[in-house]
């Protein structure tokens, strides 16, 4: 399904709701939050998508991390995770199926979070994720829509995965770049969310499917400000602009670009290559943090400390009386 896809079809329907929801589907947050009590809310959210490399195992260590990255993106702490299995045994045997299982408990493990279930169906396309639950205080829950004016936004993962998986899939990808594509997607955000909390970050999304520059799109429609955006700042996995320049690039991208072009002004001079980047949809990327201007070299500098490998500050949020324009130097 492409961008806005599960809002149309929900449209027009009288949707539930609860007092006690903070973040819910009205929203585009990255997950929902409801609070228990004044101390206590809980996070929940779910992904789950088909395999984006060929090793099982792997596979199931990205899909993990994946679907973690949205509690850690709300300012929480995934505490338990339920599998969501989609797979052909009668086809392809129960032994790979055991090694995406594998992978996901991996970074279960690495992350303490306990496996406490899950549920499968037989299909002829294998896909795989968790449906999570984390707690957060209702008071420190990061959102999309607390960007302000004069915020600096800091990256924490370098872009390109689906341009590298797309070069992966046809052969043309140097194992440098597919094993900096692995390394980058199977990586934690929880680092960069622990560190996030401890400078009262309010505002945060992570960077997914709908790439860098949709996600942006969102934070500033959220927050009604507009985001301007240093391509040359934005971190790039290696190989990247390679796949993008050679034309390698996810049926994903043109889909981003246009839904979003309406709130989207890119730089004519920019190369095609740079430009078809911005909106290549990512899977577990990086966290988008919004920062006041005075504190943004002090995070970046404790964000590389605890071990966050990219920390790098991409453009800002000014004032705007349109809603939610990005553009992109």
């Amino acid at each position: 399904m492409g961008p806005g896809d599960l809002d149309l079809a929900l449209c027009g329907f009288d949707i539930p709701e609860d007092p006690n929801v903070l973040a819910g589907i009205r929203g585009s947050e990255d997950a929902g939050v409801y609070k228990l009590d004044e101390n206590t809310a809980l996070i929940q959210t779910v992904d789950y998508f088909t395999p984006i490399v060929d090793d099982p195992r792997l596979f199931g260590r990205i899909a993990a991390a994946n679907a973690l990255s949205d509690v850690y993106a709300m300012g929480g702490r995934p505490i338990t995770a339920l599998n969501v299995v989609c797979f052909p045994v009668k086809t392809l045997g129960i032994e790979p199926l055991k090694e995406i299982l594998q992978g996901g408990m991996d970074i279960l493990k690495e992350a303490q979070v306990a496996l406490i279930g899950g549920h499968s169906v037989e299909d002829a396309e294998p896909k795989y994720g968790l449906a999570v639950t984390g707690l957060v205080h209702p008071d420190r829950i990061m959102t999309n829509s607390a960007l302000r004016p004069g915020d600096r936004i800091i990256i924490t993962k370098a872009v390109g995965t689906g341009v590298i998986a797309t070069a992966g899939k046809a052969g043309l990808a140097s194992p440098e770049s597919v094993e900096a594509m692995i390394r980058s997607m199977c990586a934690l955000n929880r680092r960069a969310a622990e560190v996030a909390a401890r400078f009262n970050i309010r505002a945060c999304t992570d960077v997914t499917g709908f790439g860098l520059a949709g996600h942006l799109v969102e934070m500033a429609r959220a927050s009604h400000c507009k985001v301007k955006i240093q391509s040359r700042a934005v971190p790039l996995l290696d190989g990247a602009l390679d796949a993008a320049a050679s034309g390698l690039v996810p049926g994903g991208t043109r889909a981003n670009r246009i839904f979003f072009s309406t709130w989207t002004a890119i730089d004519p001079a920019l190369s095609p290559e740079v430009q078809d980047l911005m909106f290549d949809p990512q899977t577990s990327g990086g966290l988008l943090l919004g920062v006041a201007a005075d504190k943004a070299k002090e995070l970046r500098s404790e964000l590389i400390a605890a071990g966050v490998s990219v920390a790098e500050e991409i453009g800002e949020a000014v004032e705007s009386h349109l809603e939610g324009l990005v553009e992109i130097l």
